[in-house]
C-alpha cells in the first residue's frame, strides 16, 4: 500500500506566529486518497535539518510531500536543501526562468525560487501558473495553505491507494473493562487496526473505539463480533 511522509517546514509555525493548516489537511486528503500518512513532522527553516529529514523520509516512504520555503527570501531554503539531501548541485531551470521573467521576476532575489535540484522534474498538473518542483519522490509545494491545496489537488491522481474502510462504536464502558475484548479482537483480526480512545466531559460516551482496514469483510466481521461483547450506544448518539 502507498506510504507517504509529510514535513512542514517553517519557524513561524514552531513559533506559533502562524497556525499550521497544511499538515491537517494532508491528513484528510491522503486518508481520503488512500494512502498511508506513516510520518508528519514540523521543522525550521534550517537546511541541515530538512534535508536530514528529506533523506530520510525519502528513502522509507513511497511519497514525500514538503510545504514551505520555497519563495524568494532568505529563509527560504528548502529548494537548496533537498538538493543536499540526494548530494545534488542546484542549478537556474531555464523554463522556471522564463516564467519568472515573464511575470516581470528578474530580479536577484526572486530567481532563488527558480534555482532547483539538478534533477528536478516540473509538474503541471491541474489548474496552475507555476509547477511543482519535484525530486524523485519528494514534491515540493509553497506553505501558503490555498496554494498548497490549489497545487496538491491537481497532483492527488498520482496517489491515490485502495480505500480504507473505518466504523465506529461508541460505549460507556472504560478502557480497562473493553481491553481483553479489544485484545482478543486484534488477535483474531490482525489487519483491522482496533483503536481504543476515551473522551471526557459531557457526552454519554466513555470510550470510542475505531476499527479500519482495506479488508471491508475484515472490518465488518469484527465489529459484528464486538457489538456482541461490548455494551454500545447507538451511533447516532455518539455522532
Amino acid at each position: 500500500m502507498p506510504t507517504a511522509a509529510g514535513i512542514i517546514i517553517g519557524n513561524e509555525i514552531l513559533t506559533g506566529k502562524f497556525a499550521d493548516e497544511n499538515g491537517p489537511f494532508l491528513i484528510r486528503r491522503l486518508r481520503e486518497l488512500g494512502v498511508d500518512l506513516k510520518r508528519l513532522v514540523t521543522i525550521a527553516d534550517d537546511r541541515s535539518v530538512i534535508a536530514r529529514e528529506v533523506a530520510y523520509a525519502s528513502e522509507h516512504f513511497d511519497h514525500v510531500f514538503t510545504t514551505g520555503g520555497v519563495g524568494p527570501t532568505h529563509d527560504d531554503v528548502t529548494l537548496e536543501a533537498v538538493a543536499m539531501a540526494f548530494d545534488e548541485t542546484v542549478v537556474a531551470h531555464p523554463d522556471l526562468m522564463k516564467l519568472l521573467d515573464a511575470a516581470g521576476l528578474s530580479d536577484f532575489h526572486s530567481r532563488r525560487m527558480a534555482t532547483v535540484p539538478q534533477s528536478t522534474e516540473l509538474l503541471w498538473d491541474g489548474n496552475v501558473s507555476f509547477p511543482v518542483v519535484s525530486v524523485r519522490n519528494v514534491y515540493v509545494f509553497p506553505g501558503v495553505p490555498k496554494l498548497f491545496r490549489l497545487k496538491f489537488e491537481g497532483l492527488a491522481h498520482r496517489f491515490s491507494g485502495p480505500a480504507i474502510l473505518t466504523r465506529r462504536l461508541y460505549t460507556t464502558q472504560r478502557e480497562s473493562e473493553i481491553a481483553g475484548v479489544l485484545a482478543d479482537a486484534q488477535d483474531t483480526w490482525p489487519d483491522v487496526d482496533i483503536g481504543s480512545y476515551p473522551r471526557f466531559g459531557g457526552e454519554p460516551w466513555k470510550v470510542i473505539v475505531t476499527l479500519e482496514s482495506r479488508d471491508a469483510t475484515a472490518v465488518e466481521a469484527c465489529y459484528d463480533h464486538l457489538i456482541t461483547q461490548i455494551p454500545i450506544l447507538d451511533p447516532d448518539e455518539g455522532a
